[in-house]
């Protein structure tokens, strides 16, 4: 007579990973059924009552003891095979995803942004390289590959000579001094800005559009300090930027530490805040 079919020993590791997924649950239904199996084997129960258990078939419980016992908890996640060949290979899918995230002027299309509709009638319309995909496919494969549909940013870069330095010190002062280091900068509305597009693009890296600073109504600016090491912020609204307010702003971050001791402030490029005044009172 055959021995009934029971799972091997369980390690120290392995018999709390599957009480946790047991008793906490999973996001998987089939990891937590294979983990109640398992364990109802490890407990001394048969095929049979183990299959009453968990609702399955004999066959299907008698599988997953044997693929523990050869390959450990790997088996709580099985790798499904067959169904529906692929269609469209992974160089294919490289080439979707490439157009997806090419701007249709680029390629001639008289219009601005893709849509599922347009951009797969474009993919089998290509006559150097034409690919039938459906709408509900395509959708899948661009998010399954991280390419969604945003909305384009904004983008300036410093033409600071000294940026890498100035960055440096920044960097220092934020890491070893946080309790004596403070942000100071001028903060203009948030009404005006350009007017943001959308287009597909990898998550997390939409399309940039340079920004635009023409103010034709005047504007009211926030003078903000900001405390690293205490996370406070506080400040004054002026009507303009200018050596007085920036003064006065550096006046009450000393008067927050008042000990006399160095204390590092992070400003930007402004010529108010290079004034030679202030430059004196700093030094």
């Amino acid at each position: 007579m055959a021995e009934p079919v029971r799972v091997r020993r369980p390690t120290e590791q392995e018999g709390q990973k599957l009480q946790r997924i047991v008793r906490r649950g999973s996001t998987s239904t089939v990891q937590f059924r294979r983990a109640m199996m398992l364990l109802a084997s490890a407990s001394g129960n048969n095929v049979p009552v183990i299959a009453r258990l968990v609702q399955a078939d004999e066959d299907t419980v008698r599988d997953v003891i044997h693929r523990f016992n050869e390959i450990g908890l790997v088996c709580l996640d099985p790798q499904w095979a067959g169904g529906r060949p692929r269609l469209l290979s992974d160089d294919d899918e490289d080439f979707v995803v490439q157009t997806a995230t090419t701007r249709p002027t680029r390629l001639g299309k008289p219009f601005t942004r893709w849509s599922i509709r347009k951009l797969a009638d474009h993919l089998r319309r290509n006559t150097a390289r034409p690919i039938r995909i459906g709408r509900e496919a395509l959708r899948c494969l661009l998010i399954r590959r991280g390419i969604t549909f945003q909305r384009t940013k904004t983008w300036k870069e410093s033409t600071d000579p000294d940026f890498d330095a100035k960055l440096d010190r920044i960097e220092y002062a934020i890491n070893e001094r946080p309790d004596r280091t403070f942000a100071f900068d001028e903060f203009g509305p948030l009404g005006i800005r350009p007017t943001a597009g959308s287009c597909w693009a990898p998550k997390g890296r939409p399309e940039r559009l340079p920004a635009t600073f023409h103010r034709t109504h005047g504007i009211t600016y926030f003078h903000g300090c900001y405390s690293v090491g205490d996370d406070t912020l506080w400040g004054v609204n002026r009507r303009r930027k200018g050596i007085a307010p920036t003064w006065s702003a550096l006046k009450s971050i000393r008067a927050a530490r008042p000990d006399g001791a160095p204390i590092y402030v992070i400003l930007d490029n402004l010529s108010a805040h290079k004034n030679w005044r202030i430059l004196g009172w700093a030094a």
